[in-house]
């Protein structure tokens, strides 16, 4: 029987009794709920409102319930529509008025706000933790391949030759934004609704500062309506997931770009790779093409919240109970893929020879040969024109620009001299640029450097989080 049956003179029927139900979403929760539970009969203990007894009962029978849960000895009642009432029917149960007295000054609705908040600092900080990994694998990486040069893009198009460790720095700080991001959905998140009740508060003298403390949260929420009516936090996790889940699309459209045999880049560990089920030769990026499509996954989940929230009028409505399930859903797909995208960047064999050989491939050194003639005093938008019709030529006759001869290019500008072959060397020309946030070796030096302490200070960040959890 529903703990809300006694305005009722039926029940709900078979089909509307599972339509309306969230106890499996809701028993990711367990632990926040009885937490949550846990406070609140302190809390009514000081207040005076339980007696010790009572709380000393409820706290046994509650942590004796956490333990069935954990050792799959619980079991649930079909009919339980939530984890709150399983919990609750279950506690009752077990000791009687005790826990039937539990529920004094509290309603569903702050409850299941409560657990949600508790439940999504939990899965933010495995995030924050996950992220400040995956980014170590990266700055290891850039330290481990320091010097190995590979063609720069744009349009998918060669570019400029640069440093590898350049590349996979553009990422780290991708990931730094990103950890901004699921920080500030932490702190979102970090305040406590429990004491709301329905929307209106109470007329039991709660002491809504205490459970903020026993709970670990930052301080409680200043307006009962919106504590149980408010899913912004999620929507900043959803989205922080969106993002990071959009970064590592685009790592792994690049992995998988250069693992294929026209790039030979690199080569993915057997671990992070499968085969065909026909071809015997095949060897597959199917880990990182997983990341990159389940990230239309993570959109979704944001898209699905926004569209939920959008016409909800104050306080509580059931649709909320839709917020839960996708908010699960992107944080642990992030977690798993960032997990997947760490062991692929921490165990890839890098082809350093061939990352050489194609940044002087497709006419990268043409910017630097521009540059030359400028810095000998031709205007620049002159000197593009040059070197334009020199990478013409070139092509015309199937040639690189280092296959032209210094007699070729005292024909397009006699200020070219001797020294112009140093300008078309990949090596030379990524070693150059060393303005701040360049590829050059000292600026790279610098942002590695940075990079060090920006992680350092952030994984610091995560420790001091994961102390304070409940």
């Amino acid at each position: 029987m529903a703990l809300w049956s006694g305005r009722f003179e039926q029940g709900v029927d078979e089909f509307t009794q599972r339509f309306g139900a969230s106890l499996e979403v809701d028993k990711k929760m367990y632990r926040q709920d009885i937490a949550g539970s846990i406070a609140h009969a302190k809390m009514l203990a000081k207040q005076g409102v339980l007696s010790e007894e009572d709380v000393r009962k409820i706290e046994a029978g509650l942590r004796a319930i956490k333990e069935k849960i954990e050792s799959g000895s619980f079991e649930w009642d079909v009919n339980d529509e939530d984890i709150h009432m399983a919990v609750e029917g279950a506690l009752t149960a077990d000791i009687g008025d005790a826990g039937a007295r539990l529920h004094t000054g509290r309603s569903r609705n702050d409850q299941v706000a409560t657990d949600i908040r508790l439940l999504a600092k939990d899965l933010l900080l495995g995030l924050i933790q996950a992220n400040c990994s995956l980014r170590d694998a990266l700055l290891e990486g850039a330290e481990k391949y320091f010097g190995v040069v590979m063609p720069g893009y744009t349009h998918m198009q060669h570019a400029q030759p640069v440093l590898f460790s350049h590349h996979l720095l553009a990422y780290f700080w991708m990931l730094t934004r990103d950890f901004g991001r699921l920080a500030s959905a932490y702190h979102a998140a970090d305040a406590n609704p429990l004491g709301s009740a329905a929307l209106a508060g109470t007329t039991y003298p709660l002491d809504r500062h205490y459970t903020t403390e026993l709970l670990g949260f930052d301080h409680p929420i200043p307006n009962s309506m919106d504590a149980v009516s408010d899913r912004d936090y999620l929507l900043d996790l959803e989205y922080a997931c969106s993002v990071s889940m959009m970064h590592l699309s685009r790592l792994c459209e690049e992995i998988i770009t250069w693992s294929t045999t026209e790039f030979g880049f690199i080569t993915l560990s057997d671990s992070y790779s499968t085969g065909s089920s026909i071809m015997p030769q095949k060897k597959n990026p199917d880990f990182a093409e997983l990341t990159r499509g389940k990230t239309g996954r993570v959109y979704g989940d944001l898209m699905t919240l926004l569209t939920t929230m959008k016409g909800l009028p104050l306080a509580y409505n059931k649709d909320l109970q839709e917020c839960k399930e996708g908010a699960i859903d992107a944080a642990e797909t992030l977690h798993d893929c960032m997990t997947c995208v760490e062991g692929m960047v921490r165990t890839w064999e890098v082809h350093e020879q061939r990352m050489l050989d194609e940044a002087g491939q497709g006419f990268t050194a043409a910017t630097d040969v521009a540059d030359y003639l400028a810095k000998h005093g031709l205007p620049f938008r002159r000197a593009h024109e040059v070197v334009g019709e020199l990478v013409l030529y070139c092509e015309k006759h199937h040639m690189g620009l280092e296959d032209l001869t210094l007699e070729d290019f005292k024909k397009a500008s006699s200020l070219f001299e001797d020294d112009i072959a140093r300008d078309l060397d990949p090596a030379g020309i990524a070693g150059a640029r060393n303005t701040y946030g360049g590829t050059g070796h000292e600026a790279v030096r610098v942002q590695i450097s940075e990079a060090h302490d920006t992680l350092g200070r952030d994984q610091l960040a995560a420790k001091s989080l994961a102390a304070k959890a409940v």
